[in-house]
């Protein structure tokens, strides 16, 4: 059940950060758009993006504990 209420609380910084990628790779409004009329390597490039990011964030505070 925590994890349940765990990424209800995670969806709207995903929702966020998503968008902001998708404003960085040029897809301006991703959000209302249709993601149908995308292509694969444009849907798959926001997502990708997104994997970066969690993952450097994750390093990142998995280094801050290792050292801290």
């Amino acid at each position: 059940m925590a994890t349940m209420k765990s990424n209800v609380n995670a969806k709207p910084a995903l929702d966020n950060m998503k968008t902001e990628i998708a404003n960085e790779l040029g897809l301006a409004n991703y959000q209302n758009m249709d993601k149908g009329n995308l292509t694969a390597r444009q849907n798959g490039y926001v997502g990708g993006y997104m994997t970066k990011r969690l993952v450097e964030m994750a390093e990142q505070q998995l280094s801050g504990r290792v050292n801290g």
